[in-house]
């Protein structure tokens, strides 16, 4: 018998997968990497710092979009927006296992606040699906959108040659957009500008303290 899960059920497998995404390996990605057999160039020390605390905001950000994704799908209202939320959730997946790759490529490592940036995007995803599937597509469409800018600005920063961060970051850029194409076509809202530019800020501080930390 196929069992219905109520929003308790969903919330508590969010929990499970939120422990797993935020303090464990990404899980395998469905696509290969991009970066494929390019070849790597020899970076100084100051460049591959700098190139790892791209790649680490990268992957904080991806760890932001599990979260918001799987807040809005525990609490979606209509079966059809909860599907649609988790196949980009699942393209979010491939972007998190990339940016891991990176940065071990890099001899780095992910942020050590991810956890909390899990727990913050999770609870705004969560808020958002209650005020109504609308919203939280307003949600997503304006979180990549913002994303889709902060990877241009990223790809304008990278170091001459550096293709193998490159092209991770061209295909992450073509799925974000592709991303806020469905929410838009799915029934988003435009967002009032005060929460727009309050999302900003946050992906702002996030953005900081991940390129360090």
């Amino acid at each position: 018998m196929e069992r219905n899960y109520t929003t308790l059920d969903r919330l508590i497998a969010s929990v499970d997968e939120a422990l797993r995404i935020s303090t464990g390996e990404a899980p395998a990605p469905q696509r290969g990497n991009p970066a494929g057999d390019l070849a790597a160039i020899d970076l100084d020390e100051e460049q591959r710092r700098h190139v790892a605390g791209l790649m680490r905001i990268n992957h904080s950000g991806e760890i932001c979009a599990q979260a918001l994704y799987a807040g809005q799908a525990a609490t979606a209202r209509n079966d059809a927006t909860r599907e649609a939320m988790q196949s980009a959730a699942d393209e979010e997946i491939d972007h998190l296992s990339w940016c891991e790759d990176r940065l071990k490529e890099l001899d780095s490592r992910p942020s050590v606040l991810n956890p909390l940036w899990y727990a913050g995007s999770f609870a705004i995803g969560a808020a958002a699906g209650i005020a109504g599937d609308d919203w939280s597509l307003g949600f997503v469409k304006e979180t990549e959108n913002q994303v889709e800018a902060h990877l241009q600005d990223h790809l304008e920063r990278l170091p001459d040659g550096d293709v193998r961060s490159q092209a991770i970051l061209d295909q992450m850029k073509a799925d974000e957009a592709k991303h806020a194409d469905m929410a838009e076509d799915a029934g988003a809202r435009d967002l009032p500008e005060p929460i727009r530019r309050a999302m900003a800020l946050t992906a702002g501080l996030m953005k900081t303290l991940a390129y360090r930390l």
